[in-house]
């Protein structure tokens, strides 16, 4: 009679609650590959630069993000970009300017190998938050 054969246990994926989502921005930059991280810092300091000195960072959806008493913009690092998320708003404000990026409704892409726009991305968030201090000023009816 041949030997038995011991089965090796199934190779477990990581379900949700195992994986351990970055708490703070701190966290979520210090995982961010480094050819990425340093293009996420210098988006942070241009968003940073503009925002209003009320504003704080948050994690939101798993992503760096400036608030008020809502989200202003979420900033993030992927393989081969850093995407910022100004909502819609903003980018069909700037879309003649974001021909050459890659934009969907709410965000543009920002490839690795470029210059990061500056001035673009201030006029952008400064466009975002304006549009959030006008919504304070003049709540919508409810």
């Amino acid at each position: 009679m041949p030997p038995k054969k011991t089965r090796r246990p199934a190779k477990r994926r990581a379900t949700t609650r195992q994986i351990k989502h970055p708490q703070t921005v701190a966290q979520y930059i210090a995982r961010v590959p480094p050819p990425a991280r340093a293009a996420l810092k210098q988006l942070r300091a241009i968003i940073r630069s503009v925002m209003p000195p009320d504003a704080f960072e948050i994690i939101s959806y798993r992503m760096p993000a400036f608030r008020r008493e809502r989200v202003l913009v979420w900033y993030a690092a992927f393989s081969g970009h850093c995407s910022l998320f100004p909502t819609a708003a903003p980018i069909a404000q700037f879309k003649d300017e974001l021909k050459s990026f890659s934009t969907s409704k709410g965000t543009i892409h920002f490839p690795l190998g470029n210059p990061l726009p500056t001035d673009l991305i201030k006029k952008i968030v400064q466009a975002r938050v304006l549009n959030d201090l006008a919504r304070s000023r003049n709540p919508a009816p409810q």
